[in-house]
């Protein structure tokens, strides 16, 4: 049961990590945008462009293949983050769920996803942030592009120039992340899906799998957005020799952000967020769902 659970958890994972990079792709744009010209910089702030605007200058300026960019990175961060993730809440949920009534509360649930969401973000971390700076790359002056080739490129570049340990650069908000978003999403997913049963709302099938699965996107994309942008512009940032970091953590990057660009800042590429944490977490647990059908003799 215990590999099974990593193998279902996996495919399905990868299937919504690739059918959404586009959008992923837009959310990290947005969640940078002003950052250039904060006032730390002493700059004034950016016009805030919407995830329409941001997507057609990304296909003006680099094509429409520039949407997958960092894809290869997204394969990767989901068959390590994702992954371990689902696999080990499914453990958790097996091994925590009463075998006299069949049933898990929503508390212990909540606990399954928090602690298989930290295990799961410190395994993926680096290529959490081969993606980030993938994504971003395109936003850049040409000259100042990293330009990597791969995910393995950009991973043995980070390694090469800045050290083993910016792999692990903003893994305290991929973890708090990861927590988060763990435990909204496939907590709530099983929560509504159990609720939706037991109240003969809908048949168990694709009407149950869909309504459960946007509910627990919205839900996980409330909870993580602020999070998420921190740990954009951490990962994000350039470190030069002999000069001091832009952010000294993710608390000095909250309060710069909040100061300089206001509170809602932090809700910055909501709309895509959501965009792209609802169609992810239906196609997940969809496919997760036909993903089970198929193995269940196994």
């Amino acid at each position: 049961m215990g590999v099974k659970g990593f193998v279902e958890g996996g495919i399905a994972s990868i299937v919504a990590g690739c059918s959404t990079h586009p959008l992923d792709l837009i959310k990290v744009r947005m969640q940078l945008q002003g950052e250039a010209a904060m006032a730390l910089h002493g700059g004034a702030a950016l016009t805030v462009q919407g995830p329409i605007s941001v997507g057609l200058r990304i296909i003006q300026q680099d094509g429409p293949k520039a949407l997958f960019s960092g894809v290869s990175a997204t394969v990767l961060r989901q068959t390590l983050y994702s992954t371990t993730r689902m696999g080990l809440y499914e453990i958790l949920k097996n091994k925590w769920t009463d075998p006299n009534t069949n049933t898990l509360p929503l508390p212990t649930k909540i606990a399954a996803g928090l602690i298989s969401g930290a295990v799961g973000a410190a395994v993926g971390n680096p290529a959490d942030v081969a993606m980030v700076r993938m994504q971003a790359d395109g936003r850049l002056p040409l000259s100042q592009r990293r330009n990597y080739k791969s995910v393995v490129d950009a991973i043995s570049q980070m390694a090469k120039k800045e050290g083993i340990a910016s792999l692990w650069r903003g893994s305290s908000l991929t973890v708090n992340r990861a927590m988060v978003v763990t435990a909204s999403q496939l907590a709530s997913y099983d929560h509504f899906k159990e609720m939706i049963l037991e109240k003969n709302l809908i048949k168990d099938g694709l009407g149950t799998h869909v309504t459960a699965s946007f509910a627990a996107g919205f839900v996980a994309a409330v909870a993580s957005n602020p999070v998420d942008v921190i740990k954009t512009r951490v990962m994000n940032m350039k470190v030069e020799a002999g000069k001091a970091a832009p952010y000294r953590g993710a608390v000095d990057c909250a309060v710069k952000t909040i100061k300089a660009e206001g509170p809602m800042a932090l809700y910055k590429g909501f709309i895509p967020t959501i965009s792209r944490q609802g169609p992810f977490t239906v196609v997940l647990f969809v496919t997760l769902e036909q993903v089970r059908k198929l193995f269940k003799d196994f």
